[in-house]
């Protein structure tokens, strides 16, 4: 922005005219900041497992719609030592780094769905040589932890009255699997 020459009153402050002022507001709504000439960065999730990359890939991709590999790189050994995928149109990268860190639900990828067939397809295919867990949580056969959340928790919890809120919310504290049927009868008392 250009430095501008102002006028002084008599008591030293700038006599800014209306004209100036619009300049000034123009000049700053021109802004490198406002106009985000910068590029701005993209944030990728970045996924560090201890060997079957290519079968991690190859499993979510074939379950979320929208998902596609993007691009990999063989290790020495020719197995997939790093990829980038997509997962419902979100990108992803995937590298096989070894044992030096573990996955654990400190990270989980939050599935939300409209049903209860939805919420049943990706739980039980997530959950098949996996662990199940509390209030929608499971970690899959290659260790990730996934959130299988119904939309209807959001709304029935979101409600203004308190007590049907707790009664969803207790509901849903009692549950591995959450269940909308379920969700709506402690939400209806």
């Amino acid at each position: 922005m250009q430095a501008r020459a102002f006028t002084t009153t008599s008591v030293g402050w700038p006599a800014v005219r209306p004209r100036d002022t619009i300049v000034a507001l123009t000049d700053s709504i021109r802004s490198p900041i406002n106009r985000l000439e910068e590029p701005v960065p993209t944030i990728t999730p970045f996924l560090w497992f201890d060997g079957r990359v290519g079968e991690a890939v190859e499993f979510y991709t074939s379950l979320f719609d929208d998902s596609a590999l993007v691009d990999s790189s063989p290790g020495p050994d020719g197995e997939l030592f790093m990829a980038t995928f997509t997962l419902g149109g979100r990108e992803f990268m995937i590298l096989n780094g070894g044992p030096h860190y573990d996955l654990n639900p400190a990270f989980s990828m939050f599935v939300s769905v409209p049903t209860q067939a939805e919420v049943d397809h990706y739980w039980d295919a997530l959950c098949a040589g996996g662990e199940p867990g509390r209030c929608g949580w499971l970690v899959d056969r290659f260790g990730l932890s996934w959130q299988i959340v119904p939309e209807a928790l959001g709304t029935l919890m979101g409600d203004e009255d308190p007590v049907r809120a707790g009664r969803v919310r207790d509901a849903m504290l009692a549950m591995s699997k959450i269940d909308i049927a379920g969700l709506q009868a402690a939400y209806e008392g």
